[in-house]
């Protein structure tokens, strides 16, 4: 069965799921067919090993704990879901996370956009207030009020009119926020403590401290986005957790499941919850998720819980700066170099657009992207020769995110550092 996925499911995925994402691919030249893991690293069908660096797979890819808690919760006889959504290892996921984070109250979904769905909701059912802040840059998801607080662009524009009442102001322009907060009628503002597909820009201590500020003069919840920043990214918990007050909601997915099943979480206290939903017997099933509370999902968190102990997260945060040293020390003096910027292992490197009519879209034959720079791109293009799989920022093509696991040895992030820099030299010799 698997030799016969591999010969032939990356075609049938062209064929019958996403042929522009295949195709994309394809003219990147992203390495698409990768067979085996072995010690966490991806190996394609030649053998050639692959950091991934997109930041999901923090504790490397098919992690063993996380592997094998699944495969003895598969092993055994217990139910994975309940029909009455109480289920057991949903109760004890949520106790661990309020343990961690000092929430009260956990609602699960399956992605990212989920959490943020329920986070809105509640949001408008607590305050009974229409309008929603969010900040220019922000990524929050695909789903349609996600995508309302999406950053102008290619990935929010197709879908309007978007949802009612939803506003985005400059990111780092407190007197907007503090002007949209004194009309009363918000009932949330969203932001990201860093903003990955936005560049990987941290909030201003400024910005921080009005948005909890004025939310908390003006009667608005404050919603964390930390699908990107928590569990150890940023080198804390919760990259909020360093805030002048904890925010009302805090938003955790992608690498809660310990890259191997889908899962989000809502952090909220339980007074915020029955304010929203505590009028009617029936109203606490008015935001619900059917396979938000599996058992397998939930069983997967918790063995990636247990991994992400309080040395590991510091060191993240060392480990992360040292790297971050190392990278602005062996780019300084290139000319396509601008700046290297994050916290912990979130970590961006902005590049400035090489104006090259040689290393323009148009040369390359997709002239509806020539408003585009291709710099980050073809960056990641020259990375992957060396055996990195990196990515361009989807709002900032200019600036290449490096997301690496926990893990990944002292002598891999040099060798990125040597990398980066001898093909952005190149680079910089083509223009």
């Amino acid at each position: 069965m698997v030799a016969d996925i591999f010969r032939t499911g990356f075609a049938e995925f062209r064929q019958f799921v996403n042929p522009l994402i295949a195709e994309r691919a394809r003219l990147a030249r992203e390495p698409i067919e990768f067979t085996r893991v072995a010690g966490g690293v991806l190996h394609d069908a030649r053998g050639v090993a692959y950091e991934d660096l997109h930041g999901t797979q923090m504790l490397g890819h098919r992690n063993a704990r996380v592997a094998e808690a699944m495969r003895a919760f598969l092993d055994g006889d217990a139910p994975n879901w309940f029909p009455s959504r109480v289920n057991p290892w949903a109760g004890r996921l949520a106790r661990r996370l309020c343990e961690r984070s000092g929430y009260s109250n956990v609602f699960f979904g399956m992605s990212g956009a989920d959490a943020v769905e329920a986070a809105l909701k509640m949001a408008r059912a607590a305050t009974r207030r229409p309008r929603i802040v969010a900040l220019d840059g922000g990524y929050h998801g695909c789903t349609f009020g996600a995508v309302s607080l999406m950053h102008d662009g290619p990935l929010h524009d197709p879908f309007g009119p978007h949802l009612p009442g939803v506003v985005k102001v400059g990111f780092d322009d407190h007197d907007a926020l503090a002007r949209e907060l004194a009309v009363g009628d918000v009932c949330a503002v969203v932001v990201e403590p860093i903003q990955g597909e936005g560049g990987v820009r941290s909030m201003s201590p400024r910005m921080i401290d009005a948005a909890c500020e004025l939310t908390a003069r003006h009667g608005a919840l404050l919603v964390a986005d930390e699908v990107q920043t928590a569990l150890g990214r940023s080198g804390h918990f919760l990259a909020s957790s360093t805030w002048p007050r904890k925010p009302e909601v805090a938003l955790l997915a992608k690498t809660l499941g310990g890259g191997m099943m889908p899962i989000s979480a809502m952090l909220a206290e339980r007074e915020m919850f029955e304010r929203a939903y505590g009028e009617n017997f029936f109203i606490g099933e008015s935001h619900n998720t059917t396979f938000g509370y599996n058992g397998l999902s939930c069983v997967a968190a918790l063995a990636t819980l247990e991994q992400l102990d309080d040395a590991l997260i510091a060191s993240v945060g060392r480990r992360g700066a040292a790297f971050q040293h190392a990278l602005h020390e062996a780019l300084s003096g290139n000319p396509l170099y601008r700046e290297t910027r994050g916290a912990g292992f979130m970590i961006g490197v902005e590049l400035v657009h090489a104006p090259h009519p040689w290393l323009s879209f148009e040369h390359f034959g997709l002239p509806e992207l020539a408003h585009m720079p291709t710099i980050g791109p073809l960056l990641c293009y020259r990375l992957y020769a060396r055996g990195f799989f990196a990515f361009v920022c989807g709002h900032d093509w200019r600036v290449l995110r490096l997301q690496p696991r926990f893990d990944i040895p002292d002598e891999k992030l040099a060798e990125l550092a040597k990398a980066c820099r001898e093909e952005l030299d190149h680079l910089a010799q083509l223009s």
